[in-house]
């Protein structure tokens, strides 16, 4: 089964994103807006439950974080995406390394960036006019981050919610 691991910000936020999602994003009814922290990988049954604790510790030993989405960026040309952009935050990136450790071990073709998608599979000339009006729009949105979830995907390609990871927990 496929699973990855995600942040699903406020309902604020996420009304913004999916204000541009519904048009620009053929993957709007799959998954709500979100910001990746690992991306879809295959597991069994039996290696799930072997993550589960790891997560749990990882979450455990993260503090809640505060997200800052503050410009609409673009993957451009390495493909075309736009997106709204997350200040990057020690906190974030500590969550990114330690649910990607292979990455540590192998040549990334890409730094981490983290964001929330917004527009996807776009023509060149539909990413230069959407993009080219999208970048123009002031993005200024904070929030406090507390938990991320694991996902895993049904047959119909949509996502679900897993298991719920708090931030911080003493348990």
């Amino acid at each position: 089964m496929k699973y990855g691991i995600a942040i699903f910000p406020s309902k604020k936020l996420q009304d913004v994103a999916n204000s541009y999602r519904k048009r620009y994003d053929p993957h709007y009814a799959l998954i709500p807006p979100h910001l990746t922290l690992r991306e879809g990988f295959e597991a069994t049954e039996e290696e799930i439950q072997k993550l589960t604790p790891v997560l749990h510790k990882i979450s455990d030993e993260s503090k809640p974080f505060s997200l800052h989405v503050y410009k609409v960026g673009s993957f451009n040309p390495v493909n075309n995406v736009i997106y709204l952009k997350v200040k990057e935050n020690e906190i974030l990136d500590d969550l990114h390394r330690q649910l990607n450790p292979e990455e540590a071990l192998s040549e990334r073709d890409y730094n981490f960036v983290p964001h929330i998608t917004i527009a996807q599979n776009l023509s060149d000339d539909e990413h230069s006019d959407v993009y080219g009006s999208m970048k123009m729009k002031e993005v200024n949105h904070e929030e406090l981050i507390d938990r991320f979830q694991l996902l895993y995907q049904l047959e119909n390609g949509m996502w679900t919610v897993f298991e719920t990871f708090h931030l911080g927990k003493v348990r």
